[in-house]
This record gives C-alpha cells, sequence and structure tokens, in this order.
C-alpha cells in the first residue's frame, strides 16, 4: 500500500514509477478521493465546532430565562448533531473507498528494475553449472521408467480432479527427502528460523501480504471464511501485523515448509502435464522483517540461499530479474531463478525471491522502535521460495535420467535416503 502524503507531496514521480508498471496518471483518480475525503472531514470537524458552540448557548439561554433562543438552540444542536453524524459517515466511507484503491495499486519499482512489457524483458543475471548433454531422448519427469510407479496422476484426477498428484513409493520419499534438506539446510547454514505456521487464515492476513482485494480469485476460502494459504509468505510476514518490534530484534529470518493451494485462475492451459503447475504443492519458503536500509542486500543474501541449494543438487540454473511489466504485485525487485528441465530443454522458474519495501509493512500496520529513540518506522519485507519442493523433484529426476529409465540422485540426498543413490527403471530405491 502506498503513502497517500508521498503521492500529495510528488504526485509527478507517483505517476512516473506507476508509467513503469503500466498505471497511467495514477495519482489523478487518488488525488481527486483524497480530496474530497479531506473536504469532507474539514466540515464535518467545523459543523461540530458549530454544534459545540451552540451547546454551550443552550445553557446560557436557559439560565437568562430566554425560552425562545433556548428552544432554537436546542433544535439547532440537534440538527448540526445529525449534520456532523452524516459528514463522519461519509468521510468513513470515502477514506474506505481510498484505501481500496491504494491496495489494489502496485508497489513502485526499484529504479534499477530494467523496463519491459513480459518475461521476453527479463534480464539475466548469471548462469551455474552446464546442462546434461545426454545421449538419448530427454523424458519429462512423469515419461522416466522409475517414476511412473510413484506418480500417479489418473488417481489424484479420481479423488480431486485435474492438476493433483498422488505420490508413492520411492519418488514420495524422495520428495520428503528434498524437503527435508531445504530446511536443514536453511537452518544450519542460512541462519534462519524454523518455524510452523497454519496453513489457514484470516482476511486481514491476505490482505496483509496483497493477495486481497485484487487476487482472490487465485487462492481458495473455505465456507467459513478461512483462506487456504497460496504461500507461507502470508503467515510468516503477518507475524508482525499490527506489531511495533524493537530494531535489535532486526532483521528476522524465517523459513518454513508448507503444503500450499493455489487455484491458477490466471493460467488456464498452461503446462497441464506432470507435475509442474498444481492446485495443491509443497514449498519450502523463506521470508525477512528488516530495517529499510538493510533490505537491498537481503536481497541478494536470500537469493544466494535459495541459489546454494540448487547448486549443492547439481542442478544447472540462471537467475534473472524481473522487469517492470513480469513482476509480481507487492515487489519491488524481484530474482527470479530457473533451473534447467532436460525434459523441456529449458530453465523454468524454481524460485522467486522478492523486496517488498514497506508495502506490505503499511497494509500489516508493522513498524519497528528506533534503537536511538524517535518515531517508529515501517520495516521492510522480503520473500522468496528456498525452494518449490515440487519443481526441486522435477529437476532432480530429469537430470540424473539415464538411458534405462533409472535415476541418478544427488549427492546431498543420500544420507536422507539411509545411503541410497538411485531410483531404479523399476522404481526401486537403491
Amino acid at each position: 500500500m502506498h503513502d497517500i502524503r508521498a503521492i500529495r507531496e510528488n504526485p509527478a514521480a507517483f505517476d512516473a514509477a506507476m508509467a513503469r508498471r503500466g498505471a497511467q496518471n495514477a495519482s489523478g483518480p487518488v488525488l481527486a478521493l483524497d480530496e474530497a475525503r479531506r473536504a469532507k472531514i474539514l466540515a464535518a470537524e467545523t459543523a461540530q465546532a458549530d454544534q459545540n458552540r451552540a451547546s454551550k448557548e443552550v445553557g446560557a439561554a436557559k439560565a437568562r430565562g430566554d425560552e425562545a433562543e433556548f428552544a432554537r438552540l436546542r433544535v439547532l444542536v440537534g440538527e448540526k448533531k445529525a449534520e456532523v453524524a452524516a459528514m463522519q459517515a461519509e468521510a468513513k466511507d470515502l477514506d474506505a473507498q481510498l484505501t481500496e484503491m491504494l491496495m489494489g495499486m502496485p508497489n513502485l519499482p526499484q529504479d534499477d528494475v530494467p523496463d519491459g512489457a513480459d518475461e521476453a524483458d527479463n534480464v539475466e543475471l548469471r548462469r551455474w553449472g552446464t546442462p546434461p548433454v545426454l545421449d538419448f531422448t530427454a523424458r519429462e519427469h512423469y515419461e522416466i521408467e522409475g517414476v511412473k510407479p510413484g506418480m500417479d496422476f489418473e488417481s489424484a484426477a479420481k479423488l480431486s480432479g485435474s492438476r493433483f498428484v498422488v505420490l508413492s513409493g520411492s519418488v514420495a520419499r524422495i520428495h520428503r527427502a528434498l524437503a527435508q534438506f531445504m530446511i536443514d539446510t536453511h537452518v544450519e547454514e542460512n541462519s534462519l528460523t524454523e518455524t510452523w505456521t497454519p496453513v489457514l487464515v484470516r482476511d486481514e492476513m491476505m490482505r496483509g501480504t496483497g493477495q486481497l482485494p485484487k487476487f482472490g480469485e487465485d487462492s481458495y476460502q473455505t465456507t467459513n471464511g478461512w483462506w487456504l494459504v497460496p504461500t507461507a509468505e502470508v503467515t510468516l510476514t503477518n507475524l508482525v501485523h499490527g506489531e511495533t518490534v524493537d530494531e535489535t530484534s532486526l532483521p528476522r529470518r524465517m523459513v518454513a515448509h508448507t503444503q500450499c493451494f493455489r487455484s491458477e485462475a490466471g493460467s488456464a492451459g498452461r503446462d497441464t502435464a506432470g507435475m509442474l503447475r498444481q492446485h495443491q504443492f509443497e514449498k519450502v519458503e523463506m521470508v525477512s522483517i528488516t530495517h529499510p536500509e538493510a533490505s537491498r542486500d537481503e536481497l541478494d543474501r536470500m537469493t544466494g540461499c535459495a541459489e546454494g541449494i540448487l547448486e549443492r543438487l547439481g542442478l544447472p540454473y540462471r537467475t534473472v530479474v524481473l522487469c517492470t511489466g513480469d513482476m509480481g504485485f507487492g515487489a519491488r525487485r524481484t530474482h527470479d531463478i530457473e533451473v534447467w528441465l532436460p525434459g523441456q530443454d529449458m530453465y523454468r522458474e524454481i524460485s522467486s525471491v522478492s523486496v517488498c519495501g514497506d508495502f506490505q509493512a503499511r497494509r500489516m500496520n508493522a513498524r519497528f522502535k528506533p534503537a536511538g529513540g524517535g518515531k517508529p518506522e515501517f520495516v521492510h519485507t522480503l520473500n522468496g521460495s528456498g525452494l518449490a519442493v515440487g519443481r526441486a523433484l522435477i529437476a532432480v529426476l530429469e537430470n540424473g535420467q539415464q538411458a534405462d529409465g533409472s535415476v541418478r540422485l544427488p549427492e546431498v540426498l543420500h544420507p536422507y535416503l539411509r545411503g541410497r543413490s538411485v531410483l531404479g527403471a523399476d522404481g526401486v530405491l537403491s
């Protein structure tokens, strides 16, 4: 959410930044609504002052026995009271409209974010690893012989419909091993605090991180009003919702492994085969709450944490900075990490790490108390996948596939598999 005072003071700067995100003259409607709201507040305050004066004069008229003036003033006080109440209600309604308008506007991009319309305009920052050269035709993950016994889309469709999967046996075990490896690495090597949170949240929490009001159709809501989290970003970030923390407690670095749920309303027809885009999936999510001056460095640190997981798994990847047209609603700058998938012969996103500045903090009213004293300030928030577990499973299976239908597994997973290193063509670990 945006600072209305900053928009008032420099509407041209706000318009220029919003234009980079495709919105023209963004400040116009905002300032018009703000002016109407402020005018109504001033009118209510003026009427309230008139009411207060008339109330004092009522007593004076009664004391001097002026019954006619007493009666007139009583009527005036009643009229002013009703007028004030009506104006206050109108001001409250205008304030709600302004809040809703501001909540529907995307975050402002940082100056160094490249301009562009879509993913074609993203800028590559670096690459790591070399895609494997196979002497056979690469298969997608669900086509690999050793994977088929443990990856059942037909049973999942019977249970739940399309875009679900049932994992079993060795494949389910590799999937679990990946999540455990990620959590252990982030806790023991990256100094993140392991956190376990609910996957059902209230409206306010979804609003706090920007999923509501604009993107409600992308998530699932229960009949009693709870929302299923699309990512643990929602719960981890909202742990500071409505709080004023001590500056000395920053940064707060957290990680959680959760189920995630997305309706994929905006992706009809995309990636319908296999596990790439599911309604229910698992993700290891990183969230940092930082001092404003530290958030840009924290973005690079978190990006390195996610890249490190891929490097330990031996998976080739590239890191890109998203352009203004491809960046998420709440982000100021985003680094996408794309892992190499031999079955698709291309890099595909496996992590997205974003710095949001004070955009979410304003929605949550999350602040910190400066150590040296002074007025509380908004914290900065960051989030990133570390990693999407299902997509990591896909990458491990496809990059390790062998001509005979078996899969060689990354060495770092062997301890989590009791020393087993190969998924055989028969679907058995050995």
